[in-house]
């Protein structure tokens, strides 16, 4: 594969683009902190769900798919589909909460949550450890994919691939702060939407393929189709083992556990992160739902098939990691491993298309970690630097520091991702370190009683158990350490919690006149208060609307998935029924009441 003058010109013209946006908007970015890391607080519903979508439209993340789809079939992929329940939770019963806390950072809740010193600690270490460990982490998964694209596509080494993309990157986020990259992340969407759906459309054009009828009836295929897992009976009809490791591992885990229990970037239960960071930069409260609730349809349901359908493709073309390896015997032996297969299918491009895909591929990557280094810097600047450091610093110094650290996170998260090997193993590794810290991120809107030493124990817990499972390396099923490392770290934190004191009544008063949670969880805090309160919001509608947005967008999925089948009524009716449901929503919020007017 060799790139041509007419490929080398979109991927410059890209470039171009993007750093003259950066540029432009520069000048009002560096004028406060405000501006630089939330945009004046004045975005639009649309431009932040664009944002959000673009940051998840990573690198990393068809090389996730395809590694889950080669190893586990399309059923896999609900180790990640089943966070639309968290991310629907969020966008019905978390996002007006945060747009009307007025916090800089989810970070800086903690002080307006919680009280005392314990609250102060909490705020200084979450800083370091999402700014620095968790994001910096983030940025190593996303930059082992572009060392992989790299490797495979322009035959760069894992070092030279690494530079480069970081460089570029730094030079970007560190000009224009958050605004660029919300306006840039509305032209890399479009530029990397297209670029995944021609990946797929001349993957299954291959010599070995040719249609996706000829696709989907290929032996290689066999068993890696269905939306669930198969179930394999022995001659008493009991499941064997490996189905019940599958269902347990794939749909059980993952819907009945995991959305609530584990934190994980841009899947926070109760919103966090690049995700929190958007709605606090929203308009108002109605802005902030629609824009989150525009990021879940398009993340679970417009997006996953071009990369699925690359990924099948991949097992006709290289059915096994040695046939990878064989084609391409220049790529380092350490990074082998069934994520390759994404960037392999895309040396069959043709020139033109070819530059094409390349610049979705680099707008993906720029737009994930220009996120993660803005917010992971915001923490930095906000939540440590003026909160212990230097509370008096001039706005310039701030945004100074902000650069400074964006630079430092992008050195340190090129090293990092040096010693990764795969994907896949990344995913788990994150999701273990944060299992059982969810429940906390939920309930801490809607109970009086949690506190910031409920927060420490469930962090600090959690850590712990995913390095001692690392380090022990007992052989339990992935699945088995996640719900072992649950249920320890929630034993832990509602121990903490009902051992300690609550926070003082001043400030557990103060936050609750803001934000005004529903449910029963703040009526002894509301008796206290004495006096009349705006009313919050019922929970019973948002329930409802959060059922209907799950039904919605998994059908919204699925139905694309039934008429790429081949299975044209079945899905036209369930694409009929999401149309219906996502309708329904979306007159529901547009009638109801500005809180923030109240």
């Amino acid at each position: 594969m060799q790139l041509e003058t007419i490929d080398w010109i979109i991927i410059c013209g890209y470039f171009l683009i993007v750093i003259t946006i950066g540029i432009a908007v520069s000048r009002i970015s560096g004028k406060d902190t405000g501006q630089f890391f939330l945009g004046g607080r004045k975005m639009p519903w649309w431009l932040l769900g664009f944002s959000m979508v673009a940051t998840t439209f990573s690198t990393d993340t068809p090389n996730l798919v395809t590694d889950i789809v080669r190893q586990d079939g399309v059923a896999g992929n609900w180790a990640w589909w089943a966070f639309l329940v968290s991310g629907m939770v969020t966008v019905f019963l978390y996002s007006k909460l945060w747009r009307r806390s007025g916090v800089m950072t989810d970070i800086e809740f903690y002080e307006m949550r919680y009280s005392g010193k314990s609250a102060a600690f909490l705020r200084g270490f979450r800083a370091l450890y999402l700014g620095l460990l968790f994001n910096v982490m983030v940025m190593a998964t996303v930059s082992l994919a572009a060392i992989k694209i790299g490797g495979v596509m322009l035959g760069a080494s894992p070092l030279q691939s690494i530079l480069w993309a970081l460089i570029a990157t730094a030079i970007f986020s560190s000009i224009g702060g958050f605004r660029s990259v919300v306006f840039t992340d509305f032209l890399l969407f479009g530029v990397a939407m297209v670029g995944s759906i021609a990946a797929a459309y001349f993957a299954i054009g291959h010599e070995d393929i040719g249609s996706l009828k000829a696709l989907f009836e290929h032996p290689a295929l066999e068993g890696k189709l269905s939306f669930f897992p198969e179930v394999d009976k022995d001659e008493n009809g009991a499941w064997s083992d490996e189905s019940l490791n599958a269902w347990a591992t794939l749909i059980t885990i993952p819907l009945l556990v995991q959305w609530w229990s584990v934190w994980y970037p841009g899947s926070e239960p109760g919103g966090g992160g690049y995700v929190a960071q958007r709605m606090l930069a929203a308009k108002n409260e109605k802005h902030a739902t629609g824009a989150v609730l525009f990021f879940n349809f398009a993340h679970y349901g417009l997006r996953p098939w071009p990369w699925i359908l690359v990924a099948l493709a991949s097992l006709v073309v290289f059915p096994s990691l040695e046939s990878i390896q064989e084609a391409f015997p220049h790529v380092d032996p350490r990074m082998l491993g069934h994520d390759l297969a994404y960037p392999a299918m895309l040396t069959f491009l043709p020139n033109g298309w070819l530059g094409l895909v390349i610049a979705s591929l680099i707008a993906a990557y720029m737009s994930t970690i220009s996120t993660q280094t803005n917010g992971g810097s915001f923490y930095i600047v906000n939540d440590f630097y003026k909160r212990f450091v230097n509370p008096d610093a001039t706005e310039k110094k701030l945004v100074l520091v902000g650069r400074i650290s964006t630079i430092v996170m992008m050195v340190l998260a090129g090293y990092i991702a040096l010693q990764l090997r795969t994907a896949l193993d990344t995913f788990k590794i994150l999701l273990q370190v944060g299992a059982g810290t969810g429940l906390i991120f939920l309930l801490r809107w809607y109970w009086w009683r949690i506190n910031a030493f409920s927060e420490i124990s469930a962090m600090v817990s959690s850590l712990l158990i995913a390095v001692f499972f690392r380090v022990a390396d007992l052989g339990f099923p992935w699945w088995l350490e996640l719900l072992i490392g649950v249920s320890a770290t929630s034993i832990v934190w509602f121990s903490v919690t009902l051992l300690t004191s609550p926070s003082e009544r001043t400030v557990l008063e103060r936050f609750y006149l803001k934000v005004r949670p529903a449910g029963p969880g703040w009526s002894s805090v509301r008796s206290r208060i004495g006096m009349s309160i705006p009313e919050s919001d019922p929970l019973a509608p948002q329930f409802v609307n959060v059922a209907l947005g799950i039904a919605a967008v998994y059908g919204f999925l699925f139905g694309i998935g039934k008429m790429l089948y081949g299975e044209t009524v079945f899905a036209c009716c369930v694409l009929t029924v999401s149309g219906l449901f996502a309708s329904k929503l979306v007159r529901s919020e547009s009638r109801g009441p500005d809180t923030e007017k109240r």
